[in-house]
């Protein structure tokens, strides 16, 4: 026995435990740096003390509306101001923060609606018709709408609904936050893309939330008051974190609502932005900018780019213009970004091809992980690190999310052995660096956006003419994949590639609709399987 067996009257109690949550850091900003730029967002311009005020009205508002903790908030906003308030605001008053993607169609979003049971949405006017069309789609009443004007940027107030202001003006600058008594307690509700059509509900903590904020900092090499330029859209992984990561460094969260070349230069000239992370597509637009669109900037820019691997060519042409790009790989279920592509200053003397191939690795565990590496998705067992042996990317940490709503199998089967299985299949190299060489689950990531082969084929089949289809990633130089559609059609039938587009155009979002349709016989095996592998080396040279 240890001389600390004994440990009687070493309980935890309010002095020395309190669970970890996110919104401790703008409680605390708004004590230490009252007077900083927290938000801007063109002539909004908000300090840490009118930040956490317009954060406390908000959840007054929610509580006073009758939404109790444990309730789900729906959103549909771009990267507005707004935006940001619900992130601290809707977990203030207890309730979970469901922030849907606005380029979803309706039919997506009633569902997600009736899934999490929203009671309440917070809809940006140019999202209305889309959240409107959503309503009608579902049985019951649905969540109330707050109308998120933005006369900024053309968008004024319909007058159909409370507009948010005027909601905000209602709340009580006095209410006491309602803080998490367990740091298990759910934080967000984000869903995403589903494999097999519906989308599923990940369900992430407070705990979790809190973690990624402070690693983040470590990996980033951030120091106090960064300008994080909102390019990462808010209804993605809740921006990887990055808004509740910026009162912990007192930095200033610059909204960016239409994400162009011409408003990024700007936002680095005007603004002074330092950091923001974004999808490969983000760089390409960088790169390729006219030269009306580039400003002139004296400050290194740090960049997080993940959702594909991007092209070694676009790192080596950014890195000359003044920005710092670091590889970066995580998902919805890890609450964003959890392995990082570390740099080792060794490899500055390596030729500059080399380098960019290192630079497009996902790399090794953020800090406050415990264990990311690749495993055969079979035996469990760790593969051999020779950079060519395949297996699964295998995840266990705190920033791994609680699981899937409403649905136990699902989450069952995705933590089997202890470890979140991320379904991406991946080499790992000597050094531990992971690489993903496919997407175990036909996954088509367009432009950062999770495409669905499964639902967009289910969309094809409804057209008369078809008999079978496959749809699978073709490389794309602006977007990183598209989806390209093969198909066979029934005897006798014919169709147009512009005519099966539009098609699909009509039921599914704009980013999920095939780029490229081929009409001809689908390669099967023996028992009828489609076999995509030989479609993508078509789609390849397209």
């Amino acid at each position: 026995m240890g001389w600390m067996a004994d440990e009687t009257g070493l309980e935890k109690c309010a002095a020395n435990y309190v669970p970890l949550t996110p919104l401790s850091h703008l409680n605390r900003a708004a004590l230490v740096f009252p007077n900083r730029e927290a938000v801007v967002y063109g002539s909004h311009r908000k300090t840490y003390a009118e930040y956490h005020a317009r954060c406390t009205r908000l959840a007054s508002a929610l509580a006073a509306k009758g939404i109790k903790p444990g309730e789900v908030v729906s959103t549909m906003l771009p990267n507005i101001p707004a935006a940001a308030e619900t992130h601290f605001g809707v977990p203030a008053c207890g309730a979970v923060l469901n922030t849907i993607n606005t380029r979803l169609e309706p039919d997506t979003v009633g569902y997600i609606f009736g899934h999490a049971e929203a009671k309440l949405a917070f809809i940006d006017t140019a999202f209305l018709p889309t959240a409107e069309a959503a309503l009608a789609l579902i049985e019951g009443d649905g969540p109330e709408i707050i109308e998120v004007a933005d006369p900024q940027a053309g968008f004024p107030a319909t007058g159909r609904y409370v507009e948010y202001e005027d909601f905000l003006v209602g709340g009580d600058d006095g209410f006491a936050w309602h803080m998490p008594e367990d740091e298990w307690e759910s934080i967000s509700l984000n869903y995403t893309s589903g494999t097999t059509g519906r989308p599923k509900g990940v369900v992430c903590h407070h705990r979790g939330a809190y973690l990624m904020t402070m690693g983040t900092v470590v990996s980033w090499r951030m120091t106090l008051h960064p300008r994080y330029l909102t390019i990462v859209p808010l209804f993605h992984c809740n921006g990887w974190n990055h808004t509740w990561m910026m009162p912990l460094v007192a930095g200033t969260v610059i909204c960016c609502r239409d994400i162009t070349a011409k408003n990024i230069y700007n936002a680095i000239a005007d603004e002074d932005a330092t950091h923001f992370g974004g999808a490969p597509i983000v760089l390409n637009a960088i790169v390729n900018a006219k030269p009306e669109e580039r400003r002139a900037f004296d400050h290194i820019v740090e960049v997080c780019t993940a959702g594909a691997p991007p092209a070694a060519a676009t790192l080596a042409a950014i890195g000359k213009l003044g920005f710092n790009v670091m590889q970066v790989y995580g998902l919805t279920e890890t609450y964003g970004h959890v392995t990082e592509c570390v740099w080792d200053a060794d490899w500055d003397a390596l030729p500059e091809d080399e380098q960019a191939a290192i630079k497009a690795r996902q790399g090794v565990a953020y800090p406050m992980m415990e264990h990311i590496t690749v495993k055969d998705p079979e035996t469990l067992q760790q593969v051999p690190m020779d950079g060519t042996t395949q297996g699964e990317i295998m995840i266990r940490g705190n920033s791994v999310m609680k699981g899937y709503l409403k649905n136990p199998e699902a989450t069952a089967k995705d933590f089997a052995g202890g470890y979140f299985h991320s379904g991406d299949i991946a080499v790992q190299h000597p050094n531990g660096y992971m690489q993903i060489a496919d997407r175990a689950k036909d996954i088509i990531i367009s432009g950062g956006e999770n495409v669905s082969s499964v639902e967009v084929e289910g969309a094809l089949m409804h057209h008369p003419a078809v008999s079978l289809c496959a749809v699978v990633a073709k490389p794309d130089d602006k977007w990183g994949e598209v989806p390209c559609a093969f198909i066979e059609l029934k005897e006798g039938a014919s169709a147009e590639e512009a005519e099966v587009i539009a098609f699909a155009r009509a039921r599914l979002a704009g980013f999920k609709t095939p780029k490229r349709v081929v009409f001809q016989e689908l390669p099967k095996t023996s028992t009828g399987k489609i076999q995509k592998f030989q479609l993508r080396k078509v789609a390849a040279e397209l």
